[in-house]
């Protein structure tokens, strides 16, 4: 089996237009960008702009209807991730020949870099891809087919680079002498199953190039978040009513969009931890007895959530939403559950998520209308993807 890993990159150009760019060269531009003066941007031709989520999701759709042509099976990851499974087509083409036609094609179609990793074993495709971003004479494309290459390439990073390998488990094989993906790569498999358990057992096993972590068990989404920084500080209890409502809608947008149900709903807000104003931050949660994904049970439990926490007389900077507990049904009605189950709530928020798509807005009222602490957006660049409106015109005379 070979697996191909893809992260694209939400970039382009010098243009850096968000924080999830995958190349180190953007990423190392985005901090620079993040302080620099507008005479840097000015004198180096630099055009900064602000969050565009609707084009990047878009955007990654695009890239993804691209890889399904080229490949018999995807695996979408996240928003700018993929996996391609493309065993046995190293019989009509090399698996490096691939790699750079399906790096050329997305860019002649969608304008986008990507970095492409290729190997036995998701885990070692990932690292691929990884070593591709980081050096630039590989142009994008590594394959790690061979295992002495394999084993050249995890004797030059560190364990903290493995897929799954995190800040606590790093912290803990360090501890044990165990400090390169190598070194990781050729632990006795009984001591890590003892000592970490199965799931990097598996981890250990994939470096080696036995494919052991199937589609169902890739890492799911754990929690749904949404926050966002204010366009100014919010000083009432109505304005962060306002936000917060806001959020909750978004959250349970994407919920229906995953088709899942939550049973947990959690507020948090702060003041700036850079500021020399009196600060504050807090969070809290409300359990849900039924599974639900209307927005109207979320948008209740986190206004019920934000009373907990408000605090007047604070120059709040942040707040924001975060849905876990995930089902996969609404489950049983609870006898002990004050709250009985909305009548017709599937159908409704069917309607309600049909008619935003088609750009025709329906919100909660609680959401309010001014909007004053609306995030800053002033570089937002045009929507070419997504509103006719914005369109490029040219004009022929």
């Amino acid at each position: 089996m070979a697996e191909v890993n893809i992260p694209f990159s939400l970039s382009s150009g010098m243009r850096v237009c968000c924080s999830i760019a995958s190349s180190i060269a953007l990423r190392a531009m985005t901090a620079i960008l993040s302080r620099a003066s507008s005479w840097f941007r000015g004198r180096h031709n630099v055009a900064v702009f602000s969050s565009n989520y609707a084009l990047y999701g878009d955007m990654s759709a695009r890239v993804c209807t691209v890889l399904e042509n080229l490949a018999p099976e995807l695996t979408i990851y996240s928003i700018d991730e993929a996996f391609l499974t493309v065993t046995g087509i190293d019989a009509s083409e090399s698996f490096e020949d691939f790699g750079h036609r399906v790096k050329n094609t997305v860019y002649q179609h969608t304008g986008l870099g990507c970095g492409i990793g290729i190997a036995q074993t998701r885990t070692l495709a990932k690292l691929a891809n990884h070593a591709a971003k980081t050096w630039p004479a590989t142009k994008g494309v590594i394959v790690l087919t061979e295992r002495h290459r394999q084993r050249k390439l995890l004797n030059l990073l560190p364990v903290d680079e493995v897929w799954g390998i995190g800040r606590k488990l790093t912290t803990r094989l360090n501890a044990m002498g165990i400090k390169t993906a190598l070194e990781l790569a050729d632990a006795h498999l009984p001591f890590i199953r003892k000592n970490f358990g199965v799931t990097v057992e598996r981890t250990v096993r994939e470096l080696n190039g036995i494919s052991c972590i199937s589609v169902e068990e890739l890492p799911a989404k754990e929690q749904i978040i949404c926050s966002r920084s204010f366009g100014q500080k919010v000083t009432t209890h109505q304005a962060m009513h306002e936000a917060v409502c806001q959020y909750a809608e978004w959250a349970s947008e994407k919920l229906r969009g995953e088709r899942r149900y939550c049973r947990h709903v959690s507020v948090f807000l702060r003041t700036s931890p850079f500021s020399n104003e009196p600060s504050y931050s807090n969070s809290a949660s409300q359990k849900l007895m039924l599974a639900t994904q209307d927005t109207r049970d979320i948008v209740a439990a986190a206004v019920r959530a934000l009373d907990q926490i408000w605090r007047d007389g604070f120059r709040y900077q942040k707040a924001g939403i975060m849905l876990n507990d995930f089902t996969e049904k609404a489950g049983q009605i609870d006898l002990f559950d004050d709250t009985p189950p909305r009548a017709n709530s599937a159908a409704l928020m069917q309607v309600v998520d049909k008619l935003n798509h088609t750009g025709n807005k329906i919100w909660f009222a609680g959401q309010g209308i001014g909007k004053d602490w609306k995030m800053k957006r002033d570089m937002l660049s045009p929507a070419y993807t997504t509103n006719w409106k914005e369109i490029p015109t040219a004009i022929i005379k």
